[in-house]
């Protein structure tokens, strides 16, 4: 299945696209982010445009996964506000239709290359409590917990904890 997965940069031409991979994953994973698919369903396309541009500059970067045209997972990074030095994943889907293939795998060594281009130091993500296969992904390919940890901001009984890799 990899050879036909390509990974593409969200712009502004893409926009439409990002928006359908994100409400997908929103509705697959709803505790895996920290929006909801109700909050996210009602942005306008302009603002998912506006939203493929934040995500794509001097300080962001965001991908998709494309499996011959179509959709199969999305990944975005950002600079620290206060540490260009470190960085963050985000917004880290895949279709299930795609797990264990190695896009994962391919979304995140694409985020590692933008940070070590822009002289990051290391890669900082939040995992949901609940979600044993991203903390295992996650687990796999490095990253390990700080032991920082902060309540899911849409439920109460879960936590997210931070887990970092070196660049």
């Amino acid at each position: 299945m990899g050879s036909t997965v390509s990974i593409e940069p969200i712009t502004v031409r893409n926009a439409l696209v990002f928006k359908a991979v994100r409400l997908r994953a929103l509705q697959d994973a709803p505790t895996a982010f920290g929006s909801t698919y109700a909050q996210t369903a009602r942005l306008t396309d302009d603002d998912w445009r506006r939203r493929a541009e934040e995500w794509n500059g001097e300080r962001s970067a965001s991908f998709l996964a494309m499996d011959a045209g179509a959709p199969c997972g999305m990944v975005g990074c950002f600079l620290d506000r206060d540490d260009s030095a470190r960085a963050h994943l985000v917004a880290m889907w895949v279709a299930p239709t795609h797990r264990r293939t190695g896009v994962g795998r391919d979304l995140v060594d694409t985020v590692g290359d933008w940070a070590r281009a822009k002289g990051v130091r290391d890669v900082r993500l939040t995992v949901t409590s609940n979600n044993d296969s991203a903390i295992g992904f996650y687990r796999a390919l490095g990253f390990a917990f700080t032991g920082g940890t902060q309540p899911y901001p849409n439920d109460p009984d879960l936590a997210e904890h931070e887990m970092i890799r070196p660049v």
